[in-house]
This record gives structure tokens, sequence and C-alpha cells, in this order.
């Protein structure tokens, strides 16, 4: 870990990012030096700007808030994607506000593009859907699918959820239709202090099994059937990945209830060694073990 944040030029307006993979405890990192720094937060999780997905995306309580106001939680609908690129604009549009009352935004979460978009300032071409592409590519399996994506994007390729055909088609698709526009445009509007949540990942993996556990008992499977009743197709749990996919493998009766939990605590962690690799190529992050290096470095950065 560096010793000091690095103090960046005067001018840009200073946000902290608090980051790290799954169970690492970015969230109660983020309320307490949002407490401490008059701060309010802005979510960075892929999916837990969906509605109705609370306990299976791990998504912060009222409780753990602690009166912390949160942004870019429950705004979208499930049944359909949330783009990086909206979610560049709600960002950007709540930390102006955040600002402009006078409090410090940070940005906590693990999904690793989100937080590319805000930290590097990506203005990210709007890419529509391309039909005749997308029918070719659904013809492929997955592992067809993430072969391409490599070749094409891969860097992309070490975050993403090698086992969902949706996200592989939509990356793929993306980094098809880039090649033929301009660039990807990068513009740092704020200064930056980003702070990882450093864990051995022997810790990490107790910390995952323990987490899905608890969710398990606090009803992430009726969770899953409340919102298959309200409509959520099964093509669409898959596509969300994680916790929804293998619930409803479960609940369509494909996979056992031991089958469920050990095969999704594996893709958990599976999915954390992906997010780790996606943040060690960040040479910025300054990674810390304990609250009290975070807040030294918070403290040195807004002097």
């Amino acid at each position: 870990m560096k010793k000091g944040a690095k103090k960046e030029p005067k001018g840009r307006a200073k946000i902290i990012i608090v980051l790290g993979p799954t169970a690492s405890g970015k969230s109660a990192l983020a309320v307490y030096l949002a407490k401490k720094f008059n701060g309010e937060i802005i979510s960075a999780d892929s999916r837990q700007v969906y509605k109705g997905l609370d306990i299976g995306t791990g998504k912060i309580t009222k409780k753990e808030m602690l009166g912390i106001t949160h942004h870019m939680l429950d705004i979208a609908h499930p049944s359909r994607r949330y783009s990086v690129s909206r979610y560049k604009k709600g960002a950007d549009k709540r930390i102006k506000e955040i600002i402009d009352k006078g409090k410090l935004p940070i940005v906590c979460g693990g999904t690793g593009f989100y937080i590319q978009a805000i930290v590097e300032g990506l203005v990210l071409p709007e890419v529509k859907p391309n039909k005749k592409l997308r029918q070719e590519l659904n013809k492929k399996s997955t592992d067809q699918l993430f072969k391409i994506l490599q070749k094409l994007d891969s860097r992309r390729s070490k975050e993403i959820d090698s086992k969902n055909p949706r996200r592989l088609v939509r990356a793929i698709e993306i980094a098809m239709a880039i090649k033929k526009v301009p660039k990807i445009v990068r513009r740092e509007e704020y200064n930056t202090l980003e702070i990882g949540i450093s864990t051995k990942m022997e810790i990490l993996k107790k910390k995952i099994n323990k987490r899905l556990l608890y969710r398990m008992k606090k009803g992430m499977i009726a969770e899953s059937r409340h919102i298959r009743q309200k409509g959520l197709s099964w093509k669409r749990f898959d596509e969300l990945g994680l916790e929804y996919r293998y619930i409803g493998k479960y609940l369509q009766r494909k996979i056992s209830k031991k089958e469920m939990l050990d095969e999704l605590n594996k893709e958990i962690i599976n999915y954390a060694k992906r997010q780790m690799t996606w943040f060690k190529r960040d040479h910025k992050i300054h990674w810390v073990q304990t609250k009290k290096e975070a807040t030294s470095l918070t403290k040195n950065f807004l002097e």
C-alpha cells in the first residue's frame, strides 16, 4: 500500500472511489467514510441498479446505510438491460448534485467497467442491437463466444462472466461496432482517489461462503420466486448471472439445492477472482486493510 494519496491538480472536483471484490466489505467502508467526511454514496454495481433484486445482489439495506443517502440503486426494471453508457450519464448527474450540496461523492462498487467509466471519463458510443449478428452468435457455445471476445477485447474478457451468453454476445456486438466509430473518448472529469479493500483469497472465500448461507436464510430463493411470478423469464434469470442463474436452475428442477449451493459458491469465487484481475491493472488504486488506512488516505487527499 502506498503511504499517502498523491495530491491532484486543483480545478476538478474531488471524488472517492471505494472498490474491491464481492464480499470484501466495500459498502461498510463507504458508509464509514461518508459519515466521517460528509459524503453521499453512488453505487457502481451492474445488478444493484435493478428493482427487486435485493438479497441476490447483496444490496445494502436501509439499516446498513446508517442514514447515508445512496444513489443509483433500484433505478431500472430487471427485464431490460441497463447499459454502462446509461450508468455513466446517471452517475455524472448524481455526482454534480452531491457536489452542489457541498458534500463528498463516494462511488462504491465492484463493477470494474462502471468504475472505469467514471474514473477515466469514458464517453461511450451508443451501440444499437445488431439482430443479424446476434442470430449468428446465438448459435455458438459460450466457450466459442468467449474466445471471440478474447480476440476482439482482451481487457473486457478478463472481467466478464464467461458463462453468461447474453453478456458475451453484447460485449462482442459492442467490440465489433466500436471498430466502425472513431474511438472511445477518455476525458477525466474528476480528481479521484481510488481505495481498494485488500483481502487474502482464502479469507475472501470464507466470507463468500458465509454470506451466501446468510442470504439463503434471508430468503434469496423466495425473492427469486417472487420476481419470477412478476413475469421475469427464465432466460433473463440466466442473463442476470450468478445467484439468479443457479436459483433459476434450481426452481426449474434442473439441479438439486446442494448442487445449486456448491456451483453458486464456486462461481462467486471465480467472479471475485475476475474482479481482482480487472482491478490489479489499475496502478492508481491504494489498497488498504483497515478503516484507519482509508481514513488517512482520504484526509490527505481532501486537504
